[in-house]
């Protein structure tokens, strides 16, 4: 069995180039931030919409990780409605 080290993002070693990896990374991590927020409140997915501004299948999505589905605009914007704050970062790469 050949092991190789991780990039650091599962989505590039999955084969997605930088930028769409890096795309997909930051979803990934607004979406999980909802998912725990939604948990740790004790929501329905119903109340939950109707807190975050969607359509109770929205939130179905989000639960279900169909990540192809949202775009960091949107993420952001249910994030906010739930008063939770997303501060960015931005930090240069070290070279392979």
């Amino acid at each position: 069995m050949k092991v190789t080290k991780s990039s650091g993002n599962v989505f590039e070693d999955l084969g997605l180039d930088k930028e769409e990896a890096e795309n997909m990374r930051i979803r990934s991590a607004l979406m999980l931030d909802l998912t725990r927020y939604i948990k740790r409140e004790g929501l329905t997915q119903a109340s939950a919409a109707r807190l975050f501004g969607v359509k109770q299948p929205r939130i179905s999505d989000l639960i279900r990780g169909k990540i192809q589905l949202f775009s960091v605009d949107t993420l952001i914007n249910m994030l906010s409605r739930a008063g939770m704050k997303v501060s960015v970062r931005v930090q240069k790469t070290k070279a392979a």
